[in-house]
């Protein structure tokens, strides 16, 4: 590791910036891991998008279908592709506490720079907030490396703010993604000053916040490479300009992409993120492919939309 656990929270501060992307990982049709394809994405991401983080083996890239040792091959081809010119946060995330305990050791020893561990679903539970506190805290007490919470709709509640910063008083919680209105991250944000990164998913608000917040950090999803190609970068191009205080040169860069995201809006169908995700990502040049069962691909109509939405959208390849 890059820093000791006492060290986690600073080494964060300054190394835990700018934009991060939560990684889509391509199957082949067989239904089998494309390791090739997620090199490629990797490089493209790293190389020609220059995104400073990368989110491996979460949601967006169906953690829940892979097996523990799929997951940890998807660490490992992350730092190695990575190679220390972005970060890396992994996402030990299970319902088994054991397992998100292996998945934490692993991303320590391979090399990996934080893990990202959503809060628990919970059953027949009472004492919420102090059960919450004690997942992370027992989790903190066993690895070294940084870790960030994640809150989000999907666990059945909501982390408040204050358990939030409660957890945050743990001496290796550097960040959380907080899925959650904004007026509860606002809240998280000033009562816990600088101490951890607090971000969400929105790209559409992260020049609001990068100005209302200061915040440092997108963390994170896959609008950084589905928003952006080698020739077309007006989502870095804008949290630059926000960076340097420019805040209305910012705000006509972020509102041109308006028409990119209408056209991913508007042709995604709800129960298909992944797989919409995967086909945009096709149009784009990178490695898509199907997702995994039980997961729904999309339809050769549903396809066909989003080609349509897609060249009509303005965005440069």
């Amino acid at each position: 590791m890059k820093y000791s656990k006492l060290d986690a929270k600073d080494y964060a501060r300054e190394h835990m910036r700018g934009i991060w992307a939560a990684a889509l990982n391509p199957f082949n049709t067989d239904g089998s891991f494309n390791e090739a394809g997620l090199r490629s994405n990797i490089r493209h991401w790293v190389d020609d998008l220059d995104i400073q983080g990368l989110f491996i083996a979460g949601k967006q890239g169906e953690f829940f279908s892979m097996s523990i040792e799929e997951r940890k091959r998807n660490f490992e081809i992350a730092v190695e592709e990575c190679d220390g010119r972005a970060g890396t946060i992994m996402s030990a995330s299970d319902q088994n506490f054991d397992t998100v305990v292996d998945l934490a050791r692993h991303a320590q020893d391979c090399g990996a720079d934080y893990i990202v561990v959503h809060a628990p679903i919970l059953h027949f539970v009472t004492d919420q907030d102090d059960t919450v506190y004690n997942y992370y805290k027992t989790l903190c007490d066993k690895v070294d490396i940084g870790i960030a919470m994640w809150s989000h709709p999907d666990s059945g509640y909501l982390m408040s703010p204050e358990l939030c910063a409660r957890v945050a008083e743990l001496p290796n919680i550097v960040a959380i993604k907080y899925s959650v209105p904004r007026d509860m991250y606002v809240r998280l944000t000033n009562m816990v000053g600088d101490k951890i990164h607090v971000s969400t998913a929105s790209e559409e608000a992260w020049l609001d916040n990068i100005e209302e917040l200061n915040w440092k950090l997108y963390l994170c999803s896959s609008p950084p490479y589905q928003l952006q190609s080698k020739v077309d970068q007006r989502m870095n191009e804008y949290t630059r300009l926000a960076f340097e205080g420019k805040f209305a040169e910012a705000r006509r860069v972020r509102d041109s992409l308006n028409p990119v995201r209408d056209a991913i809006k508007s042709t995604k169908p709800g129960g298909k993120p992944q797989a919409h995700g995967k086909y945009w990502q096709e149009l784009l040049g990178q490695v898509g492919g199907p997702v995994r069962e039980p997961l729904l691909q999309l339809t050769d109509a549903e396809k066909e939309a989003t080609r349509a939405a897609f060249e009509g959208c303005g965005l440069k390849v």
